[in-house]
């Protein structure tokens, strides 16, 4: 699914406020699990989410998806759990 750019840009502006504002809270971050948070982006319509880790200061993007439920898909989850181990 291709984004709007509006869209895109709405994301990467809270990508960017969570960079330079660390540590942050709810409504924008959000933590799912040990050493994996998601960056929240209301879209409207939809919800966009980023999940990221923290490795060595630094903010490492491991999976982004428009979110369609209450709760974050497991194959999201999975997905970026799988990424931050190969890390």
């Amino acid at each position: 699914m291709e984004l709007p750019r509006e869209s895109k840009k709405l994301i990467g502006t809270d990508i960017k406020s969570v960079q330079l504002g660390w540590p942050q809270g709810m409504p924008l971050v959000r933590k799912l699990e040990h050493r994996l948070w998601e960056v929240r982006t209301d879209l409207g319509e939809n919800a966009a989410r980023v999940i990221f880790t923290l490795v060595a200061s630094q903010m490492i993007l491991l999976h982004g998806f428009i979110k369609k439920s209450q709760k974050t898909p497991s194959v999201d989850l999975n997905t970026a759990r799988h990424r931050k181990n190969k890390l």
